[in-house]
């Protein structure tokens, strides 16, 4: 997209990113330097974080380099659509709000897996462990650390590998050091960094459009039209790649209602993400819901989500516009060969540092970009040795272990994992589909089994553990066979998207989990009690959500859905 050669850093930057990295080390310290003695202290920072670290970590262990690096090349190519992967998720923090919440806390759990244990049986407990740790080190840790090491390569020149490993060791340290209150409050102060800097490279971009008018309002115009792609190098890009993403000649790149065929969010992810995705991404996984389970109270747990919720509807505007700003700009990038367009896309944000920031200020962006990846690495690696752990090590391998032991097999196994990312994120360039692609379609084929499962035990008591196993195992078979068929020659085109692969495989997984429940005994007393299953007449979903009005969770929650389905009202074709 642009020549990178020339990019350079001023002193103020050095000093700008320098104050970052000290604050950022002395709020890890500080949090972190009486977290050793038991494993609720260090895997639940013992449950005493407030709603405002309990959403700002939420957030930030969401964002990384597949938002800055992989979300802004998706827009680049596919446009709006790919800000459903945020505004969706409006329909699981709703459940986890009202339902999950509850259940979660009152179970008094470490880990996900600690909950399927005592709902289904110890094999089941075993297998999502064991699927976590690898998705975890797979899907998450090695995406990210290859994210940033691009956009070290890309910007300084840097070896691939030096700046994966650079990153690795700097960004892991935290995890392994103070264990969940520290990366959760450095978490606190990492997303308001990256907000600010994501933030301005939209606006700058903005302006950049506007030509002389140098008018926000005018930018924003221009990349509505560019993007509407009716006349001009746009439209004729557009309709070259058309055939790609929908097999079609025509595509609208401002709706978030695509075809059946499009390739990363076709209409009925709109109704079935939720169940398919979601759930397992933002409930049963382990490093975003520990910072739930870590929380006060219930209250705090819900308010944290709420705050979420409301980073989730801004986000698009610092992860997707940029996207669109430079689709507006660099148009001609999609008349590359195909197999080369996403892996260019991938380069923006970093060609937006560097078209747009002027000296002085890059060295604050080159922090929301490490902040971003930290974040995530420090979550991620913290939940990953949790899981390990104590579903593993202690439930497996080591029965006694005592609490501090626990906590050096904490510290040992994240050190190890980050080693097994490191290696394993070097290979991804040769992953030809893009960053977010890739996570993407991990997303998919590891979720629909757990979500399926985990949903259908909470709302139904006659699920057992023979219908749980059965549709996991069954999922994951099929998930496999799905890839394997969508390549063959003669394949129907809708079951092609990953997305579609991951609604079948949860409707089928449903299907599998209660008629074999159905057709073998009843679960155990233990195993639906009425802190692993809803019982309707005692359930009171009223509790703790706080008064007067602007502290209430009803207040805020529903403001944040009207505002979500507002904004997929106005991107759904009908207007833009």
């Amino acid at each position: 997209m642009n020549d990178l050669s020339r990019f350079s850093l001023h002193i103020i930057d050095y000093l700008a990113f320098g104050l970052y990295f000290i604050v950022l080390c002395l709020i890890g310290f500080w949090m972190g330097r009486k977290e050793k003695e038991k494993a609720d202290d260090y895997f639940l920072a013992g449950r005493s974080l407030p709603w405002y670290v309990v959403g700002s970590s939420f957030i930030a262990s969401n964002i990384s380099t597949e938002h800055f690096i992989g979300m802004i090349g998706g827009a680049f190519v596919y446009g709006i659509c790919v800000a459903m992967s945020e505004w969706l998720n409006v329909g699981s923090f709703t459940l986890l709000i009202w339902i999950f919440i509850p259940f979660l806390l009152s179970a008094r759990v470490f880990t996900t897996p600690e909950f399927l244990e005592k709902r289904f049986n110890s094999t089941l407990r075993l297998f999502f462990a064991i699927v976590t740790v690898i998705s975890n080190i797979v899907a998450f840790l090695a995406a990210v650390l290859y994210g940033g090491g691009l956009a070290l390569h890309t910007l300084f020149g840097w070896n691939l590998w030096i700046a994966i490993v650079f990153l690795g060791v700097v960004a892991g340290s935290w995890a392994i050091y103070g264990g969940l209150k520290s990366v959760a409050w450095t978490d606190f102060f990492t997303v308001i960094v990256m907000i600010a800097g994501g933030l301005l490279v939209t606006v700058l971009g903005l302006y950049m459009l506007s030509g002389e008018s140098h008018s926000l309002v005018e930018g924003f115009k221009v990349m509505i039209e560019r993007n509407q792609a009716r006349e001009g190098i746009w439209a004729d890009v557009t309709a070259r790649i058309a055939p790609h993403i929908v097999h079609s000649d025509q595509y609208n790149r401002l709706s978030v209602i695509q075809p059946i065929t499009h390739e990363v969010t076709p209409w009925p992810f709109l109704l079935f993400g939720i169940f398919s995705i979601s759930i397992w991404y933002n409930i049963l996984n382990q490093f975003m819901i520990q910072r739930v389970l870590g929380a006060k109270n219930m209250y705090h747990a819900r308010m944290g989500i709420v705050l979420a919720g409301y980073m989730k509807i801004f986000l698009p505007f610092i992860i997707v516009l940029p996207g669109l700003i430079l689709f507006a700009r660099f148009p001609e990038v999609l008349n590359l060969p195909w197999d080369e367009v996403k892996p260019e896309a991938d380069k923006g944000y970093v060609v937006m540092l560097h078209m747009l920031i002027p000296i002085g200020l890059r060295g604050l962006f080159l922090a929301a970009l490490f902040g971003a990846i930290q974040s995530t690495v420090n979550s991620v690696l913290n939940s990953t040795a949790t899981v390990f752990t104590l579903d593993i090590y202690k439930r497996w391998i080591h029965k006694t272990a005592s609490q501090k032991q626990l906590v050096y097999m904490g510290m040992g196994s994240s050190t190890v994992i980050l080693i097994l990312s490191i290696v394993l994120s070097g290979y991804i360039s040769h992953f030809s589909e893009g960053l977010f692609v890739y996570i993407q379609s991990l997303y998919a084929f590891f979720a629909p089994p757990f979500s399926a499962v985990f949903l259908l035990g909470i709302l139904f008591r006659r699920i057992n553990s023979q219908g749980a196993t059965a549709a996991v195992l069954s999922g994951f078979l099929l998930g496999i066979g799905m890839k394997v068929y969508a390549q063959s020659p003669g394949h129907a085109l809708w079951l092609e998207p990953f997305a579609m692969q991951a609604i079948v495989n949860w409707i089928v997984c449903t299907v599998i989990c209660a008629v074999v429940s159905v057709c073998t005994q009843p679960p155990l007393p233990e195993q639906v009690t009425d802190r692993l299953t809803l019982n309707w007449k005692r359930l009171n979903i009223f509790q703790n959500l706080g008064s007067p009005w602007h502290r209430s969770v009803t207040f805020w929650w529903a403001l944040f859905v009207v505002i979500i389905f507002a904004l997929i009202l106005l991107f759904s074709g009908l207007f833009l």
